[in-house]
């Protein structure tokens, strides 16, 4: 009998076990839909490097920005489902664009690897900035409406619906002025182009460390941890809460075992307390999500931003 059971598994033992030995048996293509510089590109490229060591196999990060991430979440989409090409997609981008506009690419385009950070909004302004609470913004912008300028990765980001939210409960109008990342923006606000950056609060803490920019306010249901001693909106009387959770998937249709390999080697990195020490160092607040939890949360976004699409469209 045990004879028998062991040629009964032999076929499935030959197809699993070759199938491990040899994937990934060329490098890896990891597409950033955003600018080199910015929040998504540095945790990419930082987990890039440990996945190198887990898979065994050179992981190239490709920026594609432009279009609000459009151009690499479509170039992601239409990459060929063997696992070799995979991509970091960030909310609200991967599930707000299809809502606003006819886009190359929808959620099922895509098979979600795994979630690794999650990083409220916050307003930040240069040191020397005359507003030094958001009561004091809003008090200038109704004495000046469309007067203080502010940058965003864009129309649709989590920055701009936040700045949206602001707006409506603080019945004030700001300037918006889109930029391609992160990166961008925050060369603004230090170039004094802009009055307030929009942005998570990984893309400004260092600098806000440094006594370049300070941080007006964050958007988490709670203080973060990375800064802890500046209020949240909710704690200043508004119910904004926004951020970008940022993780891995790979173009629908990716095996399931591939899937499992690439989300372990995802998980084992974030565990690893090497990364974790170098995603501190960044300000990255980690939060691992397998698979299938994060394809639900993702489900869950956007039927939020299509609900708020329906009621308040952020066209400008």
């Amino acid at each position: 009998m045990p004879t028998r059971r062991l040629l009964l598994a032999a076929p499935a033992l030959l197809l699993a076990g070759p199938a491990r030995a040899e994937w990934p048996d060329k490098p890896l293509t990891m597409v950033v839909a955003f600018a080199a510089g910015g929040g998504t590109d540095l945790a990419a490229r930082t987990l890039a490097r440990y996945l190198e060591k887990d898979l065994g196999q050179p992981v190239v990060v490709v920026n594609r920005p432009g279009a609000g991430g459009e151009i690499g979440f479509a170039e992601l989409a239409r990459a060929k489902p063997d696992g070799l090409t995979i991509g970091f997609i960030n909310t609200p981008h991967i599930v707000t664009l299809p809502i606003e506009r006819r886009t190359r690419f929808r959620l099922e385009d895509f098979t979600p690897i795994g979630n690794i950070v999650d990083d409220p909004g916050a307003f930040y302004v240069l040191t020397d900035s005359p507003y030094r609470t958001l009561a004091e913004v809003i008090a200038a912008a109704r004495a000046q409406p469309e007067a203080i300028s502010y940058g965003t990765t864009g129309i649709g980001s989590d920055d701009h619906l936040a700045v949206l939210a602001f707006e409506r409960q603080a019945g004030i109008r700001l300037l918006h002025v889109p930029y391609a990342g992160s990166a961008q923006v925050k060369q603004a606000l230090l170039g004094r182009t802009i009055a307030i950056g929009s942005m998570n609060v990984a893309e400004g803490v260092v600098e806000s460390r440094q006594g370049l920019l300070r941080m007006l306010g964050q958007m988490g249901e709670r203080r973060t941890e990375v800064a802890g001693d500046i209020p949240t909106f909710r704690e200043a009387g508004f119910d904004v809460v926004e951020g970008s959770m940022r993780g891995m998937a790979a173009p629908a249709g990716v095996p399931r075992a591939v899937l499992e390999r690439l989300s372990l080697a995802v998980q084992r990195t974030v565990e690893d307390p090497e990364f974790q020490a170098n995603a501190a160092q960044q300000a990255l607040p980690l939060r691992f999500l397998g698979p299938d939890a994060y394809l639900a949360e993702l489900i869950a976004l956007r039927g939020k931003y299509q609900a708020l699409w329906a009621e308040h469209p952020w066209r400008e």
